[in-house]
């Protein structure tokens, strides 16, 4: 069902709409999405190319080729080209204009206009200079989202040195895991921060990380909070004297390292060079979510996911972003769009979940605030259900595009989502995006069309990992994007396309549910069971039978307040699904547990609890420091009957 269909100006009114008519100029006409994006995919040369020529992108060498060889891995783009990230990020806007505005529950609002942050930028770069750091030196940051981070993230970049950040509500074991695998120069960190209403004490903390990092020659403490660092460098003594510039780097040289979640097992030091995250975020960020100079995109984000560098991105659009620190809920699951309606954002993101917890407290927030700024809503994290297309089209009207993506950090963007360019179905992200070849496979490495299959990109993409930092022969890079299907990128996650070209995530491939055969994928489990008025949260996991039989299903379920899992409640939750869904949706028992276990960017983890119940050992299946809740994987450590 198309809730929003493309609307008739959007070539004169949209970003892809004026490079749709740059192309035309340029001889390349195409006649809506399709066509677009199997040029996108098909013509490498040509389309990363008007990427690069479109977006005004700097190469200070020019490069001899664009991709020379497109098998994957190891491919190579704009060889010999030179270039700089932080150069793009801060190349736009007149000096007084905002480039930042920055929330937190630490501290009063932030503004920094564009003039502030280039000198901030230049300060910063100064500084790191003093302290030794230089091309390849690794600087990491326990540090929230707040200006200062962005600052020492461009000027990083700026000096052709290497970032990595964790949110400092990460534990220290989970800190010194992820940053003692690339040895930093320089750690950046706060000693503390405000949650909410609770004031949270991060010096041991520091102090741990400090300990655990031998190879950091020097601790700068940004003051956020009461608490002092001592034995540091203060953040004001380092910006003391300003170096403008930028170091010219090759288009594959590391801007940064990302981390996988870690709860199944040592985090992956993902790098990202600079060429590959400039030309991918331009694309993605202009084109899909269609920033221009003057909009502001707010989107909630630690500084441990993704989003946040998506973020930061913003600003080579020329966009302003606000930065968000804190409780994204406190003081109420309104304040999000209160700050939507003070900052005048164009692009607001949100979590399905969250999406969802408006809809069920009956929120207006197009009522309640002035959104007529909006003109997309980002979601991402989890799949959104078809209700929540329904409430967002029903609250905001169709002037708002629901952009629903999925992609994730070994790519550190969108893999599919929608666009200006594209209808909006209820239930469905609108389609891969442009130059992504994404499609589904089965088993024996065939595409297949309306049944569930892994995802997979089957040709090369800029912002594909340089590597893993450490696997020198790149064989821990190989084993887990390409060893399923050979020359072709495995994602891990289960997807539907249609015959239209859009698409449903359904789950990660690791955790999809094999039914006496039949593979079923866990979103549509969540999207059926959430939907009941009783029900606040789940989680689905299938115990396989190695004889070959249906195996035990097992769902597991939070209350909401007031409710009790009787019969009653089990006839209905088993009804629904077999109503919905099929039999075999049918759980062969149903549990409530006092929460449901989620890593810190909200995905529910689904493969630790089928390994803790079929008794592994509960510090063998997850890091308790990655998990938005530590405790929550009690209940089913009880279940198993193994001691916490």
């Amino acid at each position: 069902m198309i809730l929003r269909p493309v609307a008739p100006d959007v070539r004169e009114t949209t970003e892809i709409g004026r490079y749709l008519r740059w192309l035309a100029a340029r001889g390349r006409s195409f006649d809506d999405y399709a066509a677009l994006h199997r040029w996108s995919v098909t013509e490498l040369d040509e389309f990363w190319s008007s990427i690069k020529e479109f977006f005004g992108v700097r190469f200070h060498t020019p490069a001899t080729a664009v991709v020379p060889d497109r098998r994957m891995p190891g491919t190579e783009w704009f060889p010999g080209a030179t270039l700089n990230y932080a150069e793009h990020a801060l190349g736009h806007g007149p000096g007084d204009e905002v480039a930042i505005i920055a929330y937190s529950q630490t501290r009063e609002r932030i503004e920094l206009t564009w003039a502030q942050l280039r000198d901030q930028v230049a300060r910063a770069r100064a500084g790191l200079a003093r302290l030794g750091v230089g091309r390849g030196d690794r600087v990491v940051a326990y540090l929230p989202n707040i200006p200062e981070t962005v600052v020492a993230y461009l000027a990083v970049a700026s000096l052709g040195a290497v970032w990595a950040s964790c949110a400092p509500e990460f534990g220290a074991r989970a800190v010194v895991d992820r940053f003692g695998q690339i040895e930093p120069r320089v750690l950046l960190t706060v000693s503390g921060y405000r949650y909410g209403a609770k004031d949270v004490d991060r010096r041991a903390e520091a102090a741990e990380i400090r300990a655990g990092l031998p190879t950091a020659e020097h601790v700068v403490h940004i003051p956020y909070g009461d608490h002092e660092l001592p034995g540091t460098l203060a953040w004001d003594d380092l910006l003391t004297a300003s170096a403008p510039g930028f170091e010219p780097v090759g288009f594959a040289h590391p801007l940064c390292v990302l981390f996988s979640s870690g709860t199944t097992g040592k985090p992956k030091a993902i790098v990202h060079g600079h060429g590959g995250l400039l030309l991918e975020h331009l694309k993605n960020h202009g084109l899909s979510w269609d920033l221009r100079p003057g909009d502001r995109v707010l989107w909630f984000s630690t500084t441990a996911w993704m989003m946040w560098n998506a973020l930061v991105s913003g600003l080579l659009t020329g966009a302003s972003i606000v930065l968000v620190d804190g409780n994204p809920l406190h003081p109420d699951l309104a304040w999000q769009w209160r700050l939507a309606h003070e900052t005048r954002a164009t692009l607001m993101g949100a979590s399905p979940g969250f999406l969802m917890a408006c809809r069920k407290a009956g929120l207006d927030p197009a009522a309640e605030y002035d959104l007529s700024a909006l003109r997309q809503l980002g979601a991402a994290g989890s799949p959104l259900p078809a209700e929540g297309f329904h409430w967002v089209r029903d609250t905001f009207g169709p002037d708002v595009l629901l952009n629903v993506g999925s992609g994730g950090t070994d790519v550190c963007s969108g893999i599919v989502q929608g666009g200006p360019l594209q209808p909006v179905r209820a239930g469905e992200i609108s389609g891969p995006c442009l130059g992504v070849d994404a499609k589904a496979f089965d088993e024996r490495g065939a595409e297949v069309v309306g049944e569930l299959g892994e995802l997979v990109i089957t040709a090369p993409m800029p912002s594909m990992p340089v590597g893993f930092w450490g696997d020198d022969t790149g064989s821990r890079y190989r084993e887990t994007y390409f060893s399923t299907y050979p020359g072709v990128w495995r994602h891990g996650d289960w997807i539907r396309f249609t015959p239209e070209g859009s698409c449903v995530i359904a789950g990660r491939s690791d955790a999809t549910l094999n039914r006496g055969g039949v593979r079923l994928g866990t979103a549509e489990f969540y999207a059926v069971v959430e939907e009941l008025p009783e029900i606040e949260d789940s989680l689905v996991v299938h115990l396989e039978d190695p004889a070959g039989g249906h195996g035990d299903l097992r769902l597991f379920v939070v209350l909401g307040e007031g409710s009790a899992l009787d019969d009653s409640l089990r006839g209905k939750i088993a009804s629904a699904l077999r109503n919905a869904l099929s039999p075999r949706h049918v759980p062969d028992t149903i549990t409530a547990v006092p929460s449901i276990p989620r890593n810190r960017t909200g995905k529910k983890l689904e493969l630790p609890v089928k390994k803790l119940l079929r008794g592994a050992r509960p510090d063998d299946v997850a890091a308790r420091d990655v998990l938005a809740d530590p405790a929550s994987l009690d209940a089913f450590v009880a279940l198993a009957g193994r001691p916490a």
